[in-house]
């Protein structure tokens, strides 16, 4: 979840944006590049979003440490591409396609979340994308629930460690106390989950009444240039491939 906890400046461009124009065009960016597996057009895709970072009010700075579990499975995959390939003749070539490919899909998403507060898209997927009140409105509570689960499992790991039970340097007692607490953190996030929905059932949520709009959220010209450019970007990266003869697709 701290990958998608925003971090934008509100008044940035694209905080201002609407939640559900920045998903499409993230998505759009996605879908084009599904198709390409070369570096070159997945290296021209990625090279455009970081341009695209300073319309976030977010500095490059905090991206890299947001990012970092990202970047740690770019570099994994880079490895595992490079070592299992079919390709030999082409293995740096693919498993560097492969990386930057796993960036240039995953950094739109992260930056559409990072500049969106979790309310308004929710809203904004009631008004604009259609969605049911019920789900939007379960999937709003269950996002702002979520961070709640690091605390629990951090609060289960103190409570076991001061109780005597850790498990050292013994990599088999790790994986049993793992498990465990897992489980437990398991047990405590149904309760939760339990207890949220009878609440939000008492106060009408699951009723089938149709619902007022507290906060409109507008949709206007710039999100539409928004998810333009955004599968404008994909479809220059393509082209621009093509035109260099580096073009490879990915089935």
């Amino acid at each position: 979840m701290r990958l998608l906890a925003p971090m934008a400046s509100p008044t940035s461009f694209l905080g201002r944006r609407n939640p559900v124009a920045k998903l499409l065009g993230a998505f759009g960016l996605v879908f084009v590049l599904v198709v390409a597996a070369d570096p070159v057009t997945a290296g021209l895709a990625l090279a455009g979003v970081l341009l695209c970072v300073p319309l976030a009010g977010v500095r490059f700075t905090v991206l890299a440490r947001r990012l970092a579990p990202l970047l740690l499975a770019a570099v994994g995959v880079f490895v595992v591409t490079l070592l299992f390939t079919t390709r030999r003749d082409e293995a740096l070539l693919t498993a560097l396609g492969m990386a930057l490919r796993l960036l240039a899909m995953a950094l739109p998403g992260v930056l559409a979340f990072a500049s969106t507060d979790p309310t308004d898209l929710a809203d904004s997927l009631v008004q604009q994308a259609r969605v049911p009140a019920r789900f939007a409105i379960g999937a709003l509570a269950a996002w702002r629930l979520a961070p709640l689960l690091a605390a629990d499992w951090e609060a289960l790991t103190l409570a076991r460690r001061a109780r005597g039970i850790d498990a050292g340097w013994n990599p088999v007692a790790r994986v049993r106390l793992f498990a465990g607490t897992t489980f437990a953190l398991l047990v405590g996030a149904i309760r939760r989950g339990t207890r949220l929905a009878a609440a939000m059932d008492a106060r009408g949520f699951a009723s089938g009444s149709p619902r007022t709009v507290a906060r409109p959220q507008a949709f206007g010209a710039p999100d539409v240039a928004l998810v333009a450019a955004s599968v404008g970007l994909g479809a220059a990266a393509i082209a621009v491939s093509i035109w260099l003869g580096t073009f490879r697709p990915l089935f």
